[in-house]
């Protein structure tokens, strides 16, 4: 299992491409997780309705539609996530006002994957170059800045450490009789994550994965935010 990941060809050729825009789109960030090894959502990325009623109906649960737009970096700021579709009529609804949104050339329509959710994130630090964020996440992230900070790379013990002073650890660990995470992979992806970061220096200036589905059997990027460093005329690249 790879922990310590390189960029490949395919990994650059979508950072460039995104360089002028500052992001990558949400599939082309996900694409490369996988090709990094993370765990993630069965997923589709198409304007047809068609293809993804298809695509729904090989799976054993509702899925997701996300617009995909160079024009939206925040989804649920304008209205472009839906979760828990579950028959075919919802989903051409849903698809056709997706797609009619600003910029939107597609749809990311994926599983719907349970779990606790978990923040792992990336800032390259200009002083400290990248550091790994970790904590309880969602869309309630921002409120309750409950996160632990650890410089990359991290090991399997940084990570316990980083879970064990979040005041959501009991979510993590299992609370009233909950089953808790497995916290090996959580470890591994942690880990995995912080050498992506080391990868991608100078190249970023944030990673947000958030939320991270993390169940006894699973850790899943259910989201990917991937935030670009400007280039500079003479082309070096900078935060």
């Amino acid at each position: 299992m790879l922990i310590h990941p390189k960029l490949t060809e395919a990994d650059t050729t979508a950072i460039h491409a995104s360089m002028d825009r500052g992001w990558m789109l949400e599939p082309d960030a996900k694409d490369m997780l996988a090709r990094q090894g993370f765990d993630l959502p069965q997923r589709l990325n198409t304007d047809s309705p068609e293809a993804a009623a298809g695509f729904m109906a090989s799976l054993s649960g509702p899925v997701v539609a996300k617009a995909v737009s160079p024009r939206i970096l925040h989804k649920t700021e304008h209205n472009a996530v839906v979760v828990g579709i579950d028959n075919p009529r919802d989903l051409e609804q849903e698809m056709t006002r997706l797609l009619s949104l600003d910029g939107c050339g597609s749809v990311l329509v994926e599983e719907m994957v349970g779990g606790v959710e978990v923040f792992v994130g990336a800032k390259n630090d200009a002083q400290f170059g990248p550091v790994v964020i970790l904590g309880v996440g969602g869309t309630a992230v921002e409120i309750y800045n409950d996160t632990a900070i650890r410089m990359a790379p991290v090991s399997p013990g940084d990570v316990q450490s980083m879970v064990d002073s979040l005041t959501g650890a009991p979510l993590l660990t299992g609370f009233r009789g909950g089953a808790g995470v497995d916290m090996d992979t959580l470890a591994t992806l942690v880990v995995r994550f912080s050498h992506l970061a080391m990868a991608l220096e100078p190249r970023f200036q944030s990673i947000d994965l958030n939320p991270v589905m993390c169940s006894p059997e699973r850790c899943v990027v259910a989201d990917a935010r991937i935030m670009l460093a400007t280039v500079a005329q003479d082309g070096t690249i900078g935060g």
